[in-house]
């Protein structure tokens, strides 16, 4: 699926050379062809929208340098994507009866929409968005909203380390480079104790919702997906025909009256903390 929405830029030539996605558990990174993923100590990094979620900076940043030393002799900063926890930020799918042609009138209209959906205030709030294409009836768009705060935090690690972060997206947005289908179809990722769940119908992405579980169990991720169906067939007139799971053990939720298969990748397979870093690689072409 060739979606790829940045929250503070886009950056579309060269990609990037290095490339970190961030999560609870550690970062995943990919660089010169080379693919890892280095742990964290729990409470090193704890997503939130509303609150720093660099807990030891000093940690990560000493990670980071590990992964990707800095070269002393040269002051440049080398390019960098830099890939959020889904939950750092807000997405929000909106549609518009009509909509404004000019950019310039385009994310006043977006930033009224979304300013009552989101935890944090919309003036301290950085928002990128995406017209999707194929709209009939109305025009539908992909909304990222997050925090200056919490994004300024984040960029401040890569800064220091010598990396100038010109694309920042969210995993599940760059996972859905991952996903090929057609009709309806949910994709759900979990990572951690952090559920997101996708609705998609072809190319365009008709509902996202990130939300954390208080115990991760079969029970508590059916009670989240059981009311996302019913909503697929009352919005799209349809049954979902497939289930795409991410993060999940091979198996789950095979009681559900619909065809599951996992999330796959020609780097390898997607797992909780690098489905995003795997999108991406598949967005760029490498």
């Amino acid at each position: 699926m060739p979606f790829l929405n940045s929250i503070a830029r886009m950056v579309k030539d060269p990609p990037p050379h290095h490339l970190f996605e961030l999560s609870e558990a550690g970062v995943a990174f990919a660089q010169g062809g080379q693919i890892g993923f280095e742990p964290f100590e729990p409470g090193t990094l704890v997503v939130s929208p509303v609150v720093d979620n660099i807990h030891r900076p000093d940690v990560i940043a000493k990670l980071i340098d590990r992964i990707a030393p800095q070269n002393g002799s040269s002051k440049k900063r080398r390019p960098a994507a830099v890939i959020l926890p889904d939950y750092a930020a807000r997405v929000s799918v909106l549609d518009f009866d009509s909509f404004p042609t000019v950019a310039e009138e385009q994310l006043p209209l977006i930033r009224f929409r979304v300013k009552k959906t989101i935890p944090f205030d919309i003036d301290s709030a950085a928002v990128s968005y995406c017209i999707q294409p194929g709209g009939k009836k109305k025009v539908e768009v992909v909304a990222v909203t997050v925090a200056l705060e919490i994004i300024a935090r984040y960029e401040a690690l890569f800064r220091n380390a010598g990396f100038q972060p010109g694309e920042v997206t969210t995993s599940a947005l760059a996972a859905l480079n991952l996903y090929e289908g057609e009709g309806v179809a949910v994709l759900a990722k979990l990572t951690g104790s952090l559920l997101t769940v996708m609705v998609l119908s072809g190319d365009t992405l008709k509902l996202f919702r990130c939300v954390t579980l208080e115990d991760v169990t079969e029970q508590e991720i059916l009670a989240v997906l059981h009311p996302t169906f019913a909503y697929v067939e009352d919005e799209l007139g349809s049954p979902a025909r497939k289930l795409i799971l991410c993060g999940f053990p091979q198996g789950a939720l095979s009681g559900l009256k619909c065809e599951i298969e996992p999330l796959r990748s020609r780097f390898g397979s997607p797992g909780p903390f690098n489905a995003g870093l795997l999108g991406y690689l598949e967005g760029v072409g490498n």
